[in-house]
């Protein structure tokens, strides 16, 4: 369940973002955003916790700033991997990635998700 509500946050954040910002952000269409979307979550699931392990000095030092940088190259990463999904710049995919850190605090907090039965 969280790896669908991960992938539709990110979904969400790339499409806001593409609207947002046409200059650096380029997405071609929803189906785009959706691939990108699930690679991102796979990316995060399998390689941010060893990237976060081998910066971990770096996050230290830089009082978890350091974690945006890293967010940012995932999101380049992906763009490598997706056709139709790229940033202009690094500066690009830094904002989209600070702006999917916001949308993840906000949302992702929202994990309980109760089913009552009457």
């Amino acid at each position: 369940m969280r790896f669908i509500m991960q992938t539709a946050i990110n979904m969400a954040v790339f499409l806001a973002c593409a609207l947002l910002f046409p200059n650096g952000f380029i997405l071609e269409n929803m189906t785009v955003a959706a691939l990108a979307a699930i690679v991102l979550t796979i990316l995060n699931r399998l390689l941010k916790p060893v990237l976060m392990t081998l910066a971990l000095p770096l996050v230290i030092i830089s009082l978890g700033a350091f974690s945006l940088i890293i967010n940012a190259a995932l999101l380049e990463l992906t763009a490598y991997f997706v056709p139709g999904f790229a940033f202009t710049s690094f500066w690009w995919a830094f904002l989209v990635a600070v702006l999917m850190t916001v949308a993840n605090l906000i949302f992702m907090d929202q994990t309980r998700i109760e089913m009552r039965r009457q």
